[in-house]
């Protein structure tokens, strides 16, 4: 693929085309250095669907550890031996002091991620309660509490939360290799009864686990059948104590690969880099945004560090990018 192909498939993707399944699976086995022949195209993609402006999301880790969940990653999980500090749900106020100090902030969503298969339904609701406080804030609000029902996605609507977090992880032909104690169905019906629910939804997954550059496209092809609303991409950091202790930090070239996919099959959704970007994208973070990204959860993740505010609009001024406003697109 030369810079002429990568632009007009952008023309094509711009103008409401879908890539071809057999031409994705013949980017995905393009070498990882080929990325810079897909970039022209990306690049102008993203730059059509969302100009210059970054849409900043934050997490608070309102409840950590002792998870009954095997899955291969995480520090957080039950299964593995981790320093991972292990804690039960926050009070209402320590909920409020983080949000309103994100409120007043440039970032636009605040998020809550709760460790566990399922937050109980209690703890939704007083989740849901400290959350309400916050409406009249300029912050929209977003909620990770793992397999919840109807009852749990009423609560959180009423309380003025506007968008579901429930990542599928990997591709489904991959996801048995990363946990055994759920299934990838169980995961796509939580995301089908949060957007019946009425809440727009953030799914994406994390790369470096072993999976293929097809099964990022399996995942990303999931995810537009699913139409999800934002689509969060994490490279693996390994972390002592897991089963993924020992697995190598993706290239940065192999990031943007995924990136760059991940855009050509879901142009009008926003793809924010989560987990993990500092340590695998290295040098070449700065390229992210002409990769695809729209967006970046800033500060800490959940169980390691991540980018201080500061340093992220400082990235991004340099590139010539601005922080979103609203969640909405420009």
């Amino acid at each position: 693929m030369d810079r002429k192909e990568s632009l007009n498939l952008a023309d094509e993707v711009i103008k409401g085309g879908a890539v071809d399944p057999d031409r994705l699976r013949d980017l995905a086995q393009l070498p990882n250095e080929a990325f810079f022949h897909l970039l022209p195209g990306v690049d102008m993609v993203r730059e059509h669907f969302f100009g210059r402006s970054v849409h900043l999301c934050a997490i608070c880790n309102v409840k950590s550890g002792a998870c009954s969940e095997d899955c291969r990653f995480c520090s957080q999980s039950a299964h593995s031996k981790t320093e991972t500090p292990v804690y039960p749900l926050m009070t209402a106020k320590e909920i409020q002091d983080h949000g309103r100090e994100t409120a007043a902030s440039p970032i636009n969503r605040f998020s809550l991620v709760a460790s566990g298969k399922r937050l109980p339904l209690g703890e939704v609701e007083r989740a849901a309660e400290a959350l309400s406080v916050l409406q009249p804030l300029e912050i929209e609000t977003c909620v990770s509490f793992g397999l919840i029902d109807l009852r749990g996605f009423d609560l959180l609507k009423k309380a003025g939360v506007t968008r579901y977090h429930h990542n599928l992880e990997s591709a489904g032909s991959f996801f048995p290799r990363v946990c055994t104690t759920h299934s990838f169905e169980a995961r796509i019906d939580t995301i089908l009864a949060a957007k019946e629910a009425g809440l727009s939804v953030c799914a994406g997954g994390i790369f470096g686990l072993g999976e293929t550059d097809e099964q990022v496209v399996e995942l990303a092809l999931t995810l537009k059948d699913l139409n999800v609303d934002a689509v969060p991409v994490n490279f693996l950091t390994p972390i002592k104590g897991t089963p993924m202790e020992n697995h190598e930090f993706l290239s940065p070239l192999r990031c943007l690969k995924i990136l760059a996919l991940i855009r050509l099959i879901l142009p009008d959704k926003d793809i924010l880099l989560c987990g993990g970007r500092k340590h695998n994208l290295k040098s070449l973070e700065g390229l992210m945004f002409m990769a695809g990204a729209s967006g970046l959860m800033t500060g800490d993740y959940l169980t390691t560090s991540g980018s201080a505010l500061d340093n992220d609009l400082v990235l991004m001024e340099q590139a010539g990018f601005f922080p979103r406003k609203t969640t909405s697109h420009p």
